[in-house]
């Protein structure tokens, strides 16, 4: 499995403005098949730092997300929303446990 966390941002005056197509992007990539989950959540403390979560079943399958159509218009409303400073990473997870 995949796991990308990481953090963006949107200033925050764009962000109501942004979250149509925010939701766009996380319902296409959580009905995606290899999609485990994709979560956008805005920090408590910093207003418009977004972070994100996501967990696929493997790398064909986030291939296939990196050229899905929801992804391409999320990417070209960057410029529109202010939307910057991004930082995310990908990790290499195996089965997960309960704590």
């Amino acid at each position: 499995m995949l796991l990308i966390v990481g953090t963006f941002a949107i200033p925050p005056e764009n962000l109501s403005a942004a979250c149509s197509v925010m939701n766009q992007m996380v319902q296409g990539s959580r009905a995606e098949d290899g999609c485990e989950e994709y979560v956008y959540a805005e920090d408590l403390f910093e207003p418009g730092l977004i972070h994100e979560k996501e967990l696929w079943r493997d790398q064909s399958a986030l291939d296939l997300h990196s050229a899905s159509g929801h992804l391409a218009e999320w990417r070209s409303s960057w410029v529109r929303f202010g939307i910057g400073s991004r930082n995310l990473r990908v990790y290499e997870v195996g089965v997960p446990r309960k704590t």
